[in-house]
């Protein structure tokens, strides 16, 4: 096996094991804080076993500013508000909706990074939006994994938010520090966080069968930690383009473990608003990556 197959397989690993949380979140019998709080806390000990040069990061003083605590508690937030649409609404509307951060990187790039608005973000927001729409148009699931789907939606769409903000605040503290392991520091940092925010409304916690202790043990060490690890050693090998297609396999096969394990059968509404957010957001990391192909082209003729 090549090198760049190597990382594209990695990407595909990671993207694979993303795809899994919805179904294994709902295989849990335990409540949503319990899973949000004991997720993050197995999965930001797996993460400090598996990153040496972020753990050593993640001990300096260096890594504890303002911007990455801030960085840390948005990641946290949409751990949380991940686990809760899941135990609420279907996988697909959860994902789908989390999907929907370019509309709020909108006005979260200029406001955080001086980045100026160009068409394209406003042709790529309405395209999204007009998704979102239709997630939130159909009709509500009803089942046994889908409790309260109005409630999950709206959870889902908050953790778009906050995920948004997340890759707004690595993005700056990346920028600033660049050959820093700030981003897996700050994940580590928010794993931790979340764990503490949500145990006190996770306890007590009056028993855990086997069963729900393997699915915890798998959220935390391979949906998250192992997930993690493949994405960082990919994403430093595979053109920006290609690495978002790859990546696409979470939001195009979450859904389908939901069905295939519980049986989840997401509405034609759904569907469709899926596959437009989805292709908005290829369409915009295909034009993002020729442009920057035209840019490079002129200067190397200067």
């Amino acid at each position: 096996m090549t090198s760049s197959s190597k990382h594209r397989w990695l990407l595909v690993l990671a993207a694979f094991l993303f795809s899994t949380g919805g179904a294994a979140i709902k295989s849990c019998s335990l409540n949503a804080w319990q899973v949000g709080s004991l997720r993050s806390g197995i999965a930001a000990i797996a993460l400090l076993a598996i990153f040496p040069e972020a753990r050593r990061y993640w001990t300096s003083r260096e890594h504890w500013t303002l911007r990455t605590l801030i960085a840390a508690l948005a990641y946290a937030a949409t751990l949380i508000l991940f686990v809760a649409a899941n135990k609420l609404t279907t996988s697909a509307n959860a994902i789908f909706l989390q999907s929907t951060g370019p509309i709020y990187m909108l006005f979260l790039g200029p406001l955080i990074l001086n980045e100026r608005l160009r068409a394209l973000d406003l042709f790529t927001v309405a395209a999204i939006g007009m998704g979102a729409a239709l997630l939130f148009s159909g009709p509500s699931p009803t089942g046994i994994t889908t409790p309260n789907p109005a409630l999950g939606n709206a959870l889902a769409a908050i953790s778009g938010f906050t995920w948004a903000l997340t890759i707004t605040c690595l993005r700056l503290t990346g920028k600033e520090n660049p050959d820093a392991e700030t981003g897996a520091a700050t994940v580590i940092t928010g794993n931790f966080t979340a764990f503490l925010i949500a145990l006190p409304m996770a306890l007590p916690v009056v028993a855990i069968h086997g069963a729900d202790l393997l699915v915890l043990l798998y959220l935390g060490i391979f949906q998250i930690g192992i997930a993690y690890l493949a994405l960082t050693r990919g994403l430093k090998h595979v053109p920006g383009l290609e690495s978002s297609t790859i990546l696409l396999v979470e939001p195009v096969f979450n859904p389908l473990w939901s069905w295939i394990i519980h049986n989840e059968r997401p509405g034609p509404a759904t569907l469709a608003g899926g596959a437009v957010i989805i292709l908005a957001n290829l369409s915009a990391a295909w034009w993002q990556t020729r442009q920057r192909g035209s840019q490079t082209n002129a200067q190397s003729l200067t």
